[in-house]
């Protein structure tokens, strides 16, 4: 369970390392774990390395341990009563004996744990209870491209002599030997297109996605287009800080909602448009589609090497890759995957915390995927 909470920060920006949680484990086992302003601290104290953590770190811990209607920094002697909605759906279909006494352990524990199996749910299984936690969840979400070197440039202690900045030191010393000054390439995240499939066959997953898509909008240096029977660019639309108005906004803007799917044609008129010009290049492009193509396949084939020639990484993710028995027989997704570098599930939350690690690189964290290139796929 505070696994899961570590998890659930990681995928919302916090650089909570492997140290720090096994610190935040070790608070909290000396702590009270079954009061919340204990889990509380001990996670603000151990999992936060800055200021700019704090923010994300509250946002988290509402969204996975639910409201709290007590301050969380207060002490609290007594943990609060669990809520009438975890007690009826965990009760038995006969109901509870007269002598039985009431379940044991602390409501933190219980509803940190529907969340945890909350996160493995599939996405169009939910009902509107869950649909709600989950959009919670997905609110607190951050996602930042690949990190590549720019051409600019920045003072350093260790890389290239800086020749300029070197003379200037020596003028300024009348000439004598001064220390050498250095500068080095500054690192910055590369933009992230995201391409999500708005058709009829993609409908249950269709608001997970779009609220998906609003929080790596939220975090910058991210084009979000929406594909079904037409193209339509979206990133203003998504920019609203409130998700709510943010996917009304999105719901006015989009005419083909659960429309047929036109993959290949669409995928040219986002190259021809925008993508050849420069949005596509060096970035790490992610269609989210279950990969249905009413058109002909092999013009999807042909733009998906476009694609894969502009971008540096093409990610796939198909809500349907889960399913027991599944395999890409689909034409449009046996077209496009030789054109994929890794092709990945999307169903739950947890399969998108997986594809928000393969858009960062994520290596360190061995992201299960299945990674497609030419001859290799089969």
């Amino acid at each position: 369970m505070l696994l899961g909470f570590v998890r659930a920060l990681r995928a919302a920006g916090v650089d909570a390392s492997t140290e720090r949680a096994y610190a935040f484990l070790r608070a909290v086992d000396v702590l009270r774990p079954d009061v919340r302003a204990d889990v509380y601290g001990a996670g603000r104290a151990t999992l936060c390395g800055g200021h700019d953590d704090l923010e994300r770190y509250e946002r988290v811990f509402a969204a996975y341990f639910g409201p709290s209607d007590e301050p969380a920094r207060q002490a609290v002697r007594h943990a609060p009563p669990p809520r009438l909605r975890l007690v009826v759906r965990d009760a038995p279909a006969g109901g509870r004996a007269p002598d039985e006494s009431e379940p044991s352990g602390p409501p933190t524990a219980a509803l940190a744990s529907a969340t945890e199996v909350l996160r493995h749910r599939d996405v169009g299984e939910l009902d509107a209870a869950e649909r709600a936690q989950l959009n919670r969840l997905l609110a607190a979400f951050a996602l930042s491209g690949q990190t590549r070197r720019s051409a600019r440039r920045r003072p350093a202690r260790r890389g290239a002599v800086d020749p300029r900045r070197t003379v200037r030191e020596l003028l300024r010393r009348g000439g004598e030997p001064a220390r050498l000054r250095r500068h080095a390439r500054v690192q910055r995240p590369r933009r992230i297109v995201l391409l999500v499939d708005v058709s009829g066959s993609m409908a249950p997953y269709a608001d997970a996605l779009l609220r998906f898509a609003h929080a790596a909008v939220r975090g910058g240096r991210t084009e979000v287009f929406t594909i079904g029977t037409r193209l339509t660019r979206v990133t203003r639309e998504l920019s609203h800080r409130d998700p709510d108005l943010a996917m009304a906004a999105l719901a006015q803007a989009v005419p083909d909602w659960r429309g047929g799917t036109r993959l290949g044609e669409l995928l040219r008129e986002f190259l021809n448009r925008w993508g050849q010009r420069g949005m596509a290049r060096g970035a790490v492009v992610v269609l989210l589609s279950d990969g249905w193509e009413r058109d002909d396949p092999e013009l999807l084939g042909t733009q998906m090497r476009r694609l894969h020639g502009l971008a540096h990484r093409v990610v796939w993710a198909n809500p349907r890759k889960a399913r027991p028995g599944y395999a890409p027989l689909a034409a449009g997704m046996a077209a496009a995957l030789p054109s994929v570098d890794d092709f990945v599930e999307g169903h739950s939350l947890a399969a998108l915390e997986r594809l928000a690690a393969v858009v960062r690189g994520a290596e360190a964290e061995r992201v299960p995927v299945v990674r497609v290139r030419g001859a290799e796929r089969a």
